[in-house]
Formats: structure tokens, C-alpha cells, sequence
């Protein structure tokens, strides 16, 4: 029976495990944290304390990973709802047109979903995870890698490695000691620092709704969510791009009344904290360009915020390593060169990597590379929030593309352009038909 290790025990790491699992692989999951049974925060996952999305198509490919996962997690507290009829999407300052949309959210924390994801693939058959087991190093045998050499000088064989250890990625770092080159990398400087607390959930609550998103504008470039979650509790998640919200009651409240639209205002103002305020600071999204490499050796893998770190107040990470892992066990059944893996790697990051980087390059206090089409495509979006405040299909079809079930092109298809313009008083311009992508990367 073929053997992989896995680096990285968070969900990435998890569902990587689960996805070779199936086809046939015995699995070691290595994490150097002390995984307890009970669900609590750890130090190799610093941002389980804050409010983290699961959307349409992370959902749906977590559940083909590991049948069951959605019911599980329901019987522990887990519900879910509407996407469309019972979230706020404030884009603009503007609420998205709300009504019964046919996708399917779930409201769960991160530590009930990366508890019960441990949980189902340690009761895998091969599989293995392991905690306070440090990685140092990879074993090789000229251009193969054959294993992982820890810390404490224990070596572990396989005949595939997949490094799912997050955004302190060292296998950049490792190959480098193995002879090959480094990948390319991009970064878009964002300096967005959040505060999170918690409230006790009352049903009347934002009158029903269980979720609002609210993303930052050019004008004020702060960002909230609010989500309902297990335990009649609301998690809640504020953050500003350049500027740190502060975690005390009274100042948190006071911050949020200046974010772009008042829900999450009205929800913190009145609603009972039941924890203290923590912080977390992300300077940057990251993508790292294996796709580019024109040599990388046998036996390694890549894969989650170790090919790409999104700006997690878009909720991505979660939902792009689930479908990369279904991607993970496509390629290794075939056992293909790594370079097949990384270019599918690449296709599923594309769409979500040129929504972040273009809704951060709005913003002012962003660094990055401002290209014509990213400006001719925020100008568009601008007017696409304005049309779907009242446009309910337009609203569906945005909800489609930000839950990773339509590539951000579909935004762009004619038929969509002509809703967009017309509803906002406006005529299609005769160039637009011809932006044909929404990349922010150059």
C-alpha cells in the first residue's frame, strides 16, 4: 500500500488526508501542535477565533470527501439557510436584493468544523494523525522526495509528501536545499488587522437573518461579518485595512457604527458579549506560482494557504483547499508529474485570487499592481452593487461567483451586462463585451 504524509493537520492539511484515503493510500497527518479531542483553540490555527465562511462549493466538496460531514455537524449545533434569503451581502453600503436563491449555506465555527473534520478522517481506515510531531526537513533520493525528517530526528518514509502547513510554508525553503528553484510570488499588500467577539443569539436578532457580510468601500475601507453559529451565539468579526479596531466593548461598538452600512452596528449595540475581544493582523495575500515551475521533484505536493494565502475577511481558504484536495486525488491516482497537480491547483485559485486582489485594489491604502482591467472591472462592479440592491437575479448570480460555484467571468456575460447597465440608468459601452476576465494580477 503506497504511503503519504501529510504536513499539517487544519483543515487543508484534513481533507488532503481524506481525499488520498480514498483512493487507496495508507496516511500519516503530521501537525507540531498538541491536537486535544475536545474543540479549542490551538496555536497553529491563530485565526479559529474569528468568524470563517463556508461556502456553496467548499460545502459540497467537503461532503464528497467525507460523506456525512453536513449531518454531523447539524447533530452538534450546526444549521443552516438560504444564502440569498437569509444573509445580508452589503456591497457598496448597499444590501444585496434578498429572496430564496437554491443555495444552500451552513453556519458552524471553526472549531466545531476543523473538530469534526479530525474526527471523520481519524476514523478512516489507514489513516494516521499525529500531533506534536514537528516537521524540520524533507529525505530524498535524487529528484524524489522519499519522506519528512522531524525535529525530533525521527525520519518517516513515503512515497508522497503533501505540505498543507499554511502560510509559513517552508517548502519554498526546501527546495532550495534539494537543488530546484523556488516559486514565483505575488503579493498585494493589505495591512488589515480584525477584532472578534462573541454575543449571546437572540431569535429576533437582525430580524431573523442569520449572517451579514459587509465588505469595505473606497470611502471607508472597513469590512464586518456577523455570523450566527452552534450554541446560540454570534460570532462577530470587524476589521479596517491600515487601522486596528479595538477589542474593549464600548470602543468595538463604537467602531462598528462606522463601518459602510449599520447592521452589524445595530446587532453589537444591543446584544450581550460573552467573551474579550482578540486580534489578528494578515499584511498580505500570497500566492506562490508553483504552476510556473518548469522543474520540481517527485514525490512532493503543495497545496491550501501554502500555494496561495487569501485576505481571509473574504471567507475563501476553507472552501478553495476543499476542492483542491478533491484535485489532490484526481492527480495522485494517476500518478502524474507534479506539475498536472499544480496547474489544476491554479485553475481553482484563479477565480477567488482575482476577486480578492481586485475588491482590495479598490481601496486606497492597498499596494498593488493597478492594471487598466482591474480598474475598468471595479468601475463595473460599482455599478453591478448599485443594479443588485434591487435586481434579485443579478443578486443570484453575484452569490453564485463569491460561493466558487461560477468562475468571476460569468459576472461578465452579456446578458448580465445589460442588467447592470440598464438598472443603473446607464448603456452597455461598446468596449465592455470585451474584458474577458476579472484578474487583478496583471
Amino acid at each position: 500500500m503506497r504511503h503519504a504524509v501529510v504536513i499539517g493537520a487544519s483543515v487543508s492539511g484534513l481533507l488532503a488526508a481524506a481525499a488520498l484515503s480514498r483512493i487507496g493510500y495508507r496516511v500519516t497527518v503530521l501537525d507540531r501542535d498538541e491536537l486535544p479531542d475536545a474543540d479549542v483553540h490551538r496555536r497553529g490555527t491563530a485565526q479559529s477565533g474569528h468568524a470563517h465562511g463556508l461556502l456553496a462549493r467548499g460545502l459540497e466538496a467537503m461532503e464528497l470527501l467525507l460523506p456525512g460531514l453536513t449531518a454531523e455537524l447539524t447533530a452538534r449545533g450546526a444549521f443552516g439557510g438560504d444564502l440569498q434569503a437569509d444573509c445580508r451581502w452589503i456591497n457598496e453600503g448597499r444590501r444585496l436584493a434578498p429572496a430564496p436563491g437554491g443555495m444552500p449555506g451552513l453556519l458552524v465555527s471553526r472549531l466545531l468544523l476543523e473538530g469534526q473534520i479530525r474526527r471523520q478522517v481519524g476514523g478512516l481506515t489507514g489513516v494516521e494523525v499525529l500531533g506534536e510531531s514537528q516537521v524540520f526537513g524533507l529525505t530524498h533520493h535524487g529528484d524524489r522526495v522519499t519522506g519528512v525528517r522531524l525535529v525530533s530526528g525521527e525520519t518517516i518514509t513515503a512515497d508522497l509528501v503533501v505540505d498543507a502547513s499554511g502560510r509559513g510554508s517552508r517548502a519554498p525553503v526546501w527546495l532550495g536545499e534539494l537543488g530546484f528553484p523556488a516559486p514565483a510570488e505575488e503579493r498585494v499588500e493589505i495591512d488589515l488587522t480584525y477584532t472578534t467577539r462573541v454575543f449571546r443569539r437572540c431569535a429576533d436578532d437582525l430580524a431573523g437573518d442569520s449572517v451579514v457580510i459587509m465588505a469595505a468601500t473606497r470611502a471607508v475601507p472597513r469590512a464586518g461579518v456577523a455570523l450566527a453559529m452552534e450554541g446560540d451565539r454570534w460570532i462577530v468579526t470587524i476589521g479596517g485595512y491600515g487601522d486596528a479596531p479595538p477589542a474593549d466593548y464600548d470602543s468595538f461598538v463604537a467602531y462598528a457604527s462606522t463601518l459602510p452600512a449599520p447592521d452589524i452596528h445595530e446587532l453589537v449595540s444591543s446584544a450581550e458579549p460573552i467573551d474579550q475581544g482578540r486580534h489578528h493582523r494578515t499584511p498580505a495575500s500570497v500566492r506562490r506560482r508553483y504552476e510556473r515551475l518548469s522543474r520540481f521533484p517527485r514525490g512532493l505536493a503543495v497545496l491550501g494557504d501554502a500555494v496561495c494565502a487569501f485576505n481571509p475577511i473574504y471567507g475563501q481558504g476553507m472552501s478553495v483547499a476543499a476542492v483542491e484536495a478533491l484535485k489532490l486525488g484526481g492527480w495522485a491516482r494517476r500518478d502524474r508529474p507534479a506539475s498536472e497537480l499544480f496547474r489544476a491547483v491554479a485553475r481553482v485559485v484563479d477565480g477567488p485570487w482575482d476577486i480578492v486582489v481586485s475588491g482590495d485594489l479598490r481601496l486606497p491604502g492597498v499596494r498593488g499592481r493597478r492594471t487598466l482591467k482591474v480598474r475598468v472591472i471595479n468601475a463595473y462592479l460599482e455599478r453591478f452593487h448599485r443594479a443588485a440592491e434591487h435586481d434579485v437575479e443579478l443578486g443570484r448570480r453575484f452569490l453564485r461567483v463569491a460561493n466558487l460555484l461560477d468562475p468571476p467571468s460569468a459576472l461578465l456575460r452579456p446578458a448580465c451586462l445589460l442588467r447592470v447597465f440598464r438598472g443603473t440608468g446607464g448603456t452597455v459601452p461598446s468596449t465592455a463585451p470585451a474584458v474577458r476576465g476579472m484578474s487583478g494580477s496583471g
